[in-house]
């Protein structure tokens, strides 16, 4: 079988401190694959006025599978007075490269895992019956529709003319909105489609028959958004009834879904949203097996075969600058093995978890989050493990 070549993109921060790791932990697993880096992030940004140039587009459409490692992104303000003074009278318009990624080759599927790791010191613990103390053992998969909604971009301050008359054909615009001056309003809009709609649900349910999961949750506000989060339950109940009557729908509110985290997070299987509100609850869930250091994702294209690998977390600049980095590789290193499991190396994908699972267990090694300390460079003198010798111990059980 030839070798093949993955697009490794940095990004920005501590992007590639975390990928270089996650590539060492991939090589002494056996995975024989080539890497060429991909520019993208606020450095091309601020030198070329484009976080995610073409090149990089074209070595994604050549090579099909990316791993990424992290982005920063800021409001408009601050994006323009990072830009280079020669770009500043172009009237060029920052907007966050992964989210530039996902519509250019529509990657409209993603999946964000949640699984407890055991004897991991940040899993989530509650009191139970006689103070007892529980530790409900998370495994939760979120599907998140990646190309629509709140983060499709279709936005304006001070709306043009026809924007704004269309506004005004809305009974309810005119009632609340129609004395305020065009100029003071900022509209951004919800747009959800069938077509991407369905694909989601199925995916969520596809997953739940493949892997056992006894229940989907759309977890949406229909009660309120009742046109695009409406849409979304109605679609899901009726492919539920046609195509997956041994699977249970639930329903919940996003809002609701965040309290109840805390109250029973065992029983979700599935949980499938929109775009923004599948953010939000899958940081949720994060939280519960350790955080953001343990939060990995996969964004693709099941008709083109293109997949971009993830963690959630964000590039925490702060941390980039430090002697040594204490940044906890482990959202990566899923990350990569969510790619192993996407291009069929399977048993890879377990040998790797398997040696995470064994290191995290053994509780002899720990990132500083695990350790529960704050983020100062002084943690490895505390004995806090660098983000190297965590991936050395994931190493040495391989």
């Amino acid at each position: 079988m030839a070798k093949r070549t993955i697009v490794a993109m940095p990004g920005d921060g501590i992007g590639r401190v975390v990928l270089e790791e996650t590539i060492r932990v991939l090589n002494a697993a056996g995975f024989e694959a080539d890497y060429v880096e991909g520019d993208i992030g606020w450095e091309f940004w601020k030198t070329e006025g484009n976080p995610l140039p073409d090149r990089t587009l074209d070595l994604i459409e050549e090579h099909k599978i990316a791993l990424f490692g992290a982005i920063t992104s800021k409001p408009k303000d601050a994006a323009f007075d990072a830009l280079s003074p020669e770009l500043q009278e172009k009237g060029l318009v920052y907007s966050s490269p992964i989210v530039g990624l996902r519509q250019h080759f529509g990657l409209d599927i993603c999946m964000r895992p949640c699984r407890s790791y055991k004897g991991n010191p940040l899993n989530f613990i509650k009191r139970g019956v006689g103070d007892a103390i529980e530790e409900p053992m998370v495994d939760t998969v979120i599907f998140r529709q990646n190309t629509e909604g709140l983060y499709g971009g279709v936005e304006w301050s001070d709306p043009p003319e026809k924007v704004y008359d269309a506004l005004m054909t809305h009974p309810k615009f005119v009632k609340n909105f129609s004395k305020t001056p065009k100029e003071e309003l900022s509209v951004s809009t919800r747009i959800f489609t069938k077509k991407a709609t369905e694909r989601i649900l199925r995916a969520a349910f596809e997953h739940a028959k493949n892997y056992g999961y006894k229940n989907v949750t759309v977890c949406e506000k229909p009660n309120v958004i009742r046109e695009t989060s409406g849409m979304m339950y109605k679609m899901a109940q009726e492919i539920q009834k046609a195509d997956y009557p041994n699977i249970e729908l639930w329903n919940t509110n996003i809002d609701a879904q965040m309290m109840w985290l805390t109250k029973n997070p065992q029983n979700y299987g599935i949980i499938v949203a929109g775009n923004m509100f599948g953010d939000i609850v899958s940081d949720g869930f994060a939280g519960l097996i350790g955080g953001l250091g343990f939060a990995c994702s996969a964004q693709f294209n099941p008709d083109s075969g293109i997949g971009v690998f993830e963690p959630t977390h964000g590039s925490a600049p702060k941390y980039a600058d430090y002697k040594t980095s204490i940044v906890n590789p482990i959202a990566m290193i899923e990350s990569a093995c969510m790619m192993l499991d996407y291009i069929n190396e399977n048993d890879l994908a377990k040998k790797i978890r398997k040696a995470v699972a064994e290191v995290i267990a053994e509780g002899k090694v720990r990132s500083y989050d695990m350790m529960k300390m704050a983020g100062r460079p002084d943690v490895i003198e505390r004995g806090a493990a660098s983000t190297q010798q965590m991936a050395d111990a994931v190493i040495e059980k391989l």
